[in-house]
């Protein structure tokens, strides 16, 4: 079902002011940043061997990374575990009664295709799926 802890979410205020920590400090390998309009969000991928960290900056008050730093501040947002095949990966986990937020995949970076399960089903962790060609950037 899972095949691989993808990337860990982590929302900022800022790309620009979190950037240079991850690169620069920590000497992550950036890979650019992207505009995800339909999640409301602005994403940069960095890359430590085959795991990866997500940057995740609000371009609305009304996203949902944005409620989230308004209530919990900078921080891990998301854990996000790729998936060959998502419908089926769906399907499993709510045949087990597991709640999803998405229980159809959607688009979002890179054009991955991913699913989010609901927190309250995944002892309060935001948990992603993501179906790529590479299992998401």
């Amino acid at each position: 079902m899972l095949n691989k802890i993808n990337h860990l979410g982590v929302a900022v205020t800022s790309i620009e002011e979190a950037l240079p920590f991850y690169r620069d400090i920590l000497g992550m390998n950036f890979a650019g940043i992207e505009e995800v309009p339909s999640q409301l969000v602005k994403v940069a991928f960095l890359s430590i061997g085959e795991s990866k960290i997500e940057l995740l900056e609000p371009t609305s008050p009304e996203s949902p990374v944005a409620k989230f730093l308004e209530k919990n501040g900078p921080g891990v947002h998301h854990v996000a575990y790729g998936v060959k095949d998502i419908e089926a990966t769906i399907a499993r986990l709510v045949a087990g009664g597991t709640r999803m937020i998405d229980a159809t995949p959607r688009i979002g970076a890179h054009g991955a295709r991913i699913a989010f399960l609901h927190p309250k089903s995944s002892n309060g962790v935001l948990t992603e799926l993501c179906e790529a060609h590479d299992d998401c950037h």
